[in-house]
């Protein structure tokens, strides 16, 4: 019996360290969850309301990403352009969206071809972008966040 209660005794004492409750702050908790996020994707890509009634993520996309790049196309297809040859050129448009939905254009990567041909595309792509519909921003679990993008947009004037 001796041994017994020495045997629970020593196993009482061994088996404190199980019970030991460690702290985590703040900050480690919040660092763990940075590790596992994926910042190169979000949620919710931006829409318009046209776009909402799209069913996955990836057709959202789509449905948006065709909705600019035709509205572009039709500005500049409504505007007289003379060239002295054909043009026919895709142009890379750098766009971003802000957590409010403010669409900016950050750059358009033109050809010098067609820069030569068309010197004011890129007022024209500026001023394709006066008129847009609403933009509702990407999501990031739950929350509005900026989000950038390159769009390329065909460019064919004979």
């Amino acid at each position: 019996m001796k041994h017994l209660y020495l045997l629970f005794g020593l196993l009482l004492l061994v088996s404190c360290n199980y019970f030991d409750v460690k702290k985590t702050t703040s900050d480690a908790i919040l660092n763990e969850e940075l590790k596992t996020f994926n910042w190169s994707e979000v949620d919710e890509y931006p829409s318009f309301a046209s776009c909402n009634d799209e069913v996955s993520k990836e057709e959202k996309k789509r449905c948006f990403q065709n909705s600019l790049t035709a509205i572009i196309a039709n500005k500049i297809q409504r505007d007289t352009i003379v060239v002295s040859q054909d043009v026919k050129d895709t142009i890379y448009i750098k766009f971003q969206i802000s957590e409010t939905g403010t669409l900016s254009l950050l750059e358009a990567k033109v050809d010098s071809v067609t820069q030569k041909e068309i010197p004011n595309i890129d007022q024209l792509i500026a001023s394709s972008l006066d008129s847009l519909p609403e933009i509702y921003p990407a999501i990031k679990r739950g929350q509005q966040v900026k989000t950038a993008f390159t769009l390329p947009v065909i460019i064919q004037v004979n």
